[in-house]
């Protein structure tokens, strides 16, 4: 078992980038190994870890097809219904609220 490079926060080496840095880039991992990790210090639940990838291994991200944007398209449309009176509430329904507002606070709406 090998063992990666660790560096604290803000000091890893030029040529490594986390997931999002690399995405930003227009890149992805593209299957290579974690070549090392940065360790933010916090003070109650330990260190919090990212991630590093090689920018020179790093692959361009794959464009969007037809299909994924209409999975896509689909998925964030069933986001928008309510369980409970099958409406379109006009946004996304947050998953602690479970419902429209209107179902989600009956009591608050009869009183408008």
């Amino acid at each position: 078992m090998s063992t990666i490079p660790v560096y604290r926060w803000r000091l890893a080496p030029e040529g490594l980038a986390t997931r999002r840095q690399l995405r930003a880039q227009g890149l992805r991992p593209g299957g290579q190994d974690v070549a090392a990790q940065i360790e933010r210090p916090r003070r109650r639940r330990g260190p919090l870890v990212a991630y590093l990838y090689s920018i020179e291994k790093a692959k361009p991200v794959r464009p969007m097809t037809p299909a994924k944007w209409a999975a896509l398209a689909k998925a964030n449309a069933a986001r928008r219904v309510c369980p409970e009176c099958g409406r379109d509430a006009g946004y996304v329904i947050p998953p602690s609220l479970g419902a429209c507002a209107t179902c989600a606070y009956p009591d608050e709406q009869r009183a408008a």
